[in-house]
């Protein structure tokens, strides 16, 4: 009997040191880098060859490349609404039209239009965790002020509300405050010198005031988006290119010098090891825009064509993930939230509505299947679904196009009149699962959905 109260008592206290490890391990920090319009194969960790990234090849290096991950639209604004939210933007009538548009059945007008304050945020779940959180760079989620990062969950913000800007200052005091730099609420000072290099700077000094609590900053370059400006010590590097694309190389060239800067900060600061670190992009790159490079995918920037919807991304964190692998699995960043809630202490699992998911029991080999078997996006009539590796798109202006995504990643074959059987099965659980939606809070002009189609015919006959 004494044997037995005396095993009793060690496992008690093994499972008490046990609980207390877990309690007493340091939540990690966790950084998000989104590019903007960049190319999925302008990077050297995509195969690139001819733009140097040696920052962001040596974080494929060390941590973790994900070769089908997806955003939930193909365009800036919708896309970063589902990253921010875990959800569909969809459900709540942020379809793939940007801020501000027109037409609105809720009656909103200009920058009245943004994400729906119903909504919560990754920031603010991330807050309710003890964190600190910062938004350095683009928003474009909402103009009006009750829109404003600092009142959706970020407690540091230095950058503009809307989708584009001027990388250099800007001289004249009218220009429209969603495109000048703004510190905090309402605060407006245009910086000095090239802006990419400038929120990098903010970044490392948020990092160097908070780094003795948990902190998450979205660091959310305008780079590589139009305006196409570059640094003439950035173009000197550059060789074998002209115009656009001369120009799109150096912007990428001072991305990757930017995310280096802040890689190294890390390590001066002993944050590096339980610093948790995702590079993504908000969608395919517009290449009849800032020629870009999506190869070996079909499409641009605004279809539903791979090429406008499947992007670079990378994740590393050395105190859990081991470097070095590429996760083959689809993905998308609807994942971000319920993944770094996870990680932070949260539980993600009992939150309503989220259509992204843990990412880490996956990823450590707890996991097999896929994180998601099928996968949607909208814009109107336009829409796709992928189920498994087949994936079908849906024109307003032509019938279906169906394809294999494991025997044809440049979308080549359509093999929608051979497999009649799988076009319907694949429209009645696409349209299943758009009963579930909200309408649109407001549309575009309906001759973007012309020009769309027009677009990516031209992409098509220029791959031809």
């Amino acid at each position: 009997m004494q044997a037995i109260r005396l095993l009793l008592s060690l496992l008690s206290l093994l499972v008490g040191s046990t609980m207390w490890c877990q309690q007493t391990v340091a939540p990690p920090n966790i950084i998000l880098i989104l590019s903007d319009d960049a190319g999925y194969g302008d990077f050297g960790f995509q195969g690139g060859k001819l733009v140097p990234t040696p920052h962001l090849d040596q974080m494929a290096a060390e941590g973790i490349r994900f070769p089908q991950a997806y955003v939930s639209a193909a365009v800036c604004g919708p896309s970063r609404a589902g990253m921010i939210t875990g959800k569909y933007q969809q459900r709540f009538g942020f379809e793939e039209n940007n801020v501000p548009g027109i037409m609105s059945p809720a009656g909103l007008q200009g920058e009245e239009m943004g994400l729906p304050l119903d909504q919560t945020t990754l920031p603010e779940y991330l807050k309710k965790q003890g964190y600190r959180t910062a938004l350095f760079g683009k928003w474009h989620l909402g103009g009006a002020d009750r829109y404003h990062p600092t009142k959706r969950g970020f407690d540091e913000f230095y950058g503009f509300r809307g989708g584009a800007r001027s990388y250099f200052p800007y001289q004249n005091e009218g220009t429209s405050i969603q495109n000048r730099l703004e510190r905090g609420f309402g605060r407006f000072e245009e910086h000095e010198g090239y802006l990419t290099d400038v929120l990098v700077e903010e970044a490392n000094a948020f990092m160097e005031r908070n780094q003795s609590r948990p902190f998450f900053f979205f660091l959310s370059f305008n780079a590589v988006h139009t305006p196409m400006h570059a640094l003439a010590e950035d173009l000197e590097k550059i060789k074998g290119f002209s115009g656009k694309r001369r120009k799109l190389a150096a912007m990428t060239v001072a991305l990757d010098r930017a995310c280096g800067r802040l890689f190294k900060k890390l390590k001066e600061l002993g944050l590096d090891e339980n610093t948790l670190i995702v590079f993504t992009n908000d969608n395919g790159g517009p290449s009849d825009a800032n020629e870009s490079v999506n190869a070996p995918l079909s499409g641009t920037k605004a279809n539903h064509l791979e090429g406008g919807i499947r992007v670079p991304f990378l994740m590393r964190w050395p105190k859990r993930l081991d470097g070095g692998q590429v996760y083959q699995k689809p993905i998308s960043t609807l994942d971000l939230l319920p993944t770094f809630l996870d990680v932070a202490g949260g539980d993600a699992s009992q939150l309503k509505e989220l259509d992204g998911v843990n990412l880490m029991p996956y990823l450590l080999g707890e996991i097999q299947t896929r994180p998601h078997q099928s996968l949607y996006w909208k814009k109107e009539t336009r829409a796709a679904i992928r189920d498994g590796d087949w994936k079908l798109i849906r024109f307003p202006d032509r019938p279906a196009e169906l394809y294999n995504l494991s025997e044809d990643i440049s979308e080549g074959k359509d093999l929608a009149t051979q497999y009649p059987e799988k076009v319907r099965a694949l429209f009645k659980q696409l349209f299943a699962w758009e009963l579930q939606l909200k309408r649109p809070l407001w549309q575009l002009q309906r001759k973007y959905e012309g020009l769309a189609a027009e677009r990516m015919d031209n992409h098509r006959k220029k791959k031809e």
